[in-house]
């Protein structure tokens, strides 16, 4: 089940629809307080989430989402007008795992959900991956630095995972859109390097691990900060 919570009765039928008619179940609520009460109901796989909505802006909502235990992993993309970089990163900072902006084709959002909840899927049990004070297990999706969780979106934690995977490689840009984002994402944007600057402010002195190598890419050190 995929909730949205869209003011905007055009498109939030549209996105039902489209959502409906590619095998998804979907429901539709067009204030936070109808959305509220669903969720009491039933919790979905996923959320798509406008920031501009009566009664609560959807920042707000987000980040009520990410403070509860109950929902503090659940998937939530952001659809919103808003197209600067500061809106990008607000949502992505309060726990966005993405972000799409209107107006946008159909096919794309349905893909980009698809994306996320690939992403949300389990590991195979039993691992972790660790490098100086930060501990990652994929099984569960969870992130720790000495000790103290870290939560991260959807996205940040699989560039993290990425990065340790390949400790001391150089991964370029391209290989890192292509395995987070999926091939033919767009190259010609900030998306990556704004998850990577979130990503580096959560795990603190730790997030000085990652290295910038310029104009190729980035790459995991061998040993983090404390």
């Amino acid at each position: 089940m995929i909730y949205l919570l869209e003011d905007d009765d055009s498109i939030r039928k549209l996105v039902v629809y489209a959502l409906n008619s590619q095998g998804f179940e979907a429901m539709g609520f067009d204030t936070p307080s109808a959305f509220r009460a669903a969720m009491a109901e039933k919790q979905p796989e996923l959320v798509l989430l406008d920031i501009m909505l009566p009664e609560e802006d959807g920042i707000s909502i987000l980040k009520r989402l990410r403070a509860a235990p109950g929902t503090r992993t659940l998937p939530v993309v952001m659809l919103t007008a808003k197209d600067t970089e500061f809106d990008r990163v607000e949502g992505l900072d309060a726990g966005a795992d993405d972000y799409i902006s209107k107006p946008f084709g159909m096919m794309e959002l349905v893909a980009r959900v698809r994306a996320v909840l690939r992403r949300a899927e389990h590991s195979p049990p039993g691992t972790y991956l660790e490098c100086g004070p930060i501990r990652v297990w994929p099984e569960n999706r969870e992130a720790a630095v000495h000790g103290e969780h870290v939560h991260l979106t959807y996205k940040e934690f699989s560039l993290l995972c990425l990065l340790m995977e390949n400790r001391g490689r150089i991964l370029t840009r391209d290989v890192l859109m292509d395995r987070v984002w999926g091939l033919g994402a767009e190259r010609e944007n900030r998306t990556l390097d704004v998850h990577i600057r979130t990503l580096r402010a959560k795990l603190g002195r730790a997030g000085d691990a990652i290295e910038t190598v310029r104009g190729v890419g980035y790459r995991m050190t061998d040993d983090a900060t404390a």
